[in-house]
């Protein structure tokens, strides 16, 4: 199993305490971004495309305790930029530990072996590494040579003295699918706890638009990535949403349940657009126009989102909305996901990456 029992007790009792309140919207995971500069520019990111600055501003670790205390959300995910360059992370990581909050620290490992020792190993605690592939397809994304190898010292490194390590990797136009499902048995070999799979999302100013897939093309994509896993890979999602990515199941977007606060507030509507900023939580929950997103909207800028952070959020709702989804979610975790054969012409692994050619 990818998430420890604690954890997942910890978010299943959240949820029913929501619904039984009649919550009908409550928030999973905080996205904590306390900076936004970055020690890469990979070709996917829309991130680091701002001014310098921009760039020099951070979050106290008062400023990100206040925003984890108005949110509440039992699972707090720390992405950026590079988190690891900010010099009172491992201050925060301990207050948010104390708090009892579980904590994903989302970093690309360039600078995590030198960082360690500023760490202590917990069950609240984790290094999610992003990853995106194999050693020719990460360090194209990445666009620089060697951050593969880099990564992967940096992981046994951190299993070694007993953390918990999980990746994240985002898949774009023209992966190689067979070279994805040698990743994934790479991976778990390593011995990561669980991986974390989301297409791209086509942010307006990253340098590579071409890469990103289109809805149709993401369901086939992930048809042929998840049609008769090996029974060794774990994920660290709901099953649901990878039945959701392989087009098994449709959900709707949930944006409020991974709301975003960062050096601006609160980003409006969600981690992936940024549409405004508000000073609370409160209001981001009470004045976003949430009809106004999701692909039901018909907002062009929704129209080909199938990432985790709208739709996870679904499948989970998904869960515990009905028995169906409760059963279903549990057959899902015993005997893996409900993923369609992929139809005769979809020839999985064919393809190259067009990231090894920017």
């Amino acid at each position: 199993m990818a998430v420890p029992l604690s954890q997942m007790w910890t978010v299943a009792s959240y949820v029913v305490r929501q619904r039984s309140k009649g919550v009908k919207r409550y928030p999973l995971v905080l996205m904590l971004e306390p900076l936004v500069r970055c020690n890469l520019a990979c070709a996917g990111c829309g991130k680091t495309q701002y001014p310098a600055h921009v760039l020099r501003r951070q979050l106290s670790v008062e400023e990100c305790l206040h925003a984890v205390a108005e949110c509440g959300a039992p699972i707090v995910s720390i992405p950026g930029g590079e988190p690891l360059l900010h010099p009172d992370m491992p201050r925060l990581v301990r207050e948010l530990i104390a708090r009892k909050k579980y904590i994903y620290l989302c970093t690309n490992a360039m600078i995590l072996k030198e960082k360690i020792n500023d760490y202590r190993p917990d069950k609240h605690f984790t290094f999610s590494v992003h990853l995106d592939g194999l050693e020719q397809e990460h360090d194209a994304s990445v666009r620089r040579p060697g951050m593969y190898q880099k990564a992967v010292a940096a992981i046994k490194e951190a299993i070694g003295r007993g953390f918990r390590v999980t990746t994240n990797t985002t898949v774009f136009e023209g992966a190689a699918v067979q070279k994805l499902r040698r990743f994934f048995d790479t991976m778990m070999a390593l011995g990561v706890e669980g991986m974390m799979v989301s297409p791209g999302y086509n942010y307006e100013k990253a340098p590579c638009q071409e890469l990103f897939l289109q809805r149709e093309r993401s369901r086939e994509l992930f048809r042929q990535l998840l049609y008769k896993p090996s029974p060794q890979w774990k994920f660290n999602q709901s099953p649901l949403f990878l039945e959701f990515l392989a087009g098994s199941r449709h959900f709707d977007c949930m944006p409020w349940g991974t709301p975003t606060y960062n050096i601006f507030g609160w980003q409006v509507p969600c981690y992936l657009l940024q549409e405004g900023y508000v000073e609370t939580y409160g209001e981001l929950m009470e004045k976003t126009d949430w009809q106004a997103y999701g692909e039901k909207s018909g907002k062009r800028d929704c129209a080909h989102c199938m990432v985790h952070s709208g739709y996870e959020p679904s499948a989970v709702n998904c869960t515990f909305g009905s028995w169906e989804g409760f059963y279903a979610t549990v057959r899902a975790t015993l005997f893996g996901p409900k993923i369609l054969p992929p139809a005769p012409a979809e020839t999985p692994g064919n393809a190259e990456h067009q990231l090894g050619q920017i």
